[in-house]
């Protein structure tokens, strides 16, 4: 399938709209704890690869560099996260800003879950609400997104 055809395919789902959308105000950037969020589907060594059509997330310490990609999709391409995992997972990059004092720290979890999704239902009513909450008691003010 080519990518003309993969995003011809999404064409078809409707974007979801919300009455009300939650906001917080975080604390200033130079103090705040930033975790990543991918959808890479990565996970460390003695982690599961992700199963098809999984909508759970796993949880990635930062301490831990060794992640493995379990994407299954034809259009990931997983040549530059062979090369360097910070292009999915820009942890290397989240310490210096750290020690810049740029942020304030890296937390020391972070979440993937798989993107090859087509039904978000379970994400959106279930594992995104209780990712939210994980990163919140481990301290998260500000999550970065890295869809892949």
């Amino acid at each position: 399938m080519s990518d003309k055809d993969v995003k011809a395919s999404g064409e078809r789902f409707e974007a979801e709209s919300f009455d009300t959308v939650a906001f917080t105000t975080p604390p200033k950037l130079s103090e705040a704890t930033v975790a990543v969020v991918s959808t890479a589907s990565l996970h460390h060594e003695d982690q599961e690869t992700f199963a098809a059509t999984e909508t759970g997330f796993k949880v990635l310490k930062n301490e831990l560099r060794d992640y493995k990609t379990g994407q299954w999709s034809p259009n990931f391409d997983t040549v530059g996260f062979a090369v360097d995992f910070n292009t999915i997972i820009p942890l290397d990059r989240l310490d210096e800003l750290a020690k810049q004092g740029i942020i304030g720290e890296v937390s020391d979890v972070h979440l993937s879950y798989s993107g090859a999704q087509y039904d978000l239902s379970a994400v959106r009513m279930d594992s995104g609400p209780a990712g939210a909450a994980l990163l919140k008691n481990a301290g998260v003010d500000v999550v970065l997104l890295t869809p892949v």
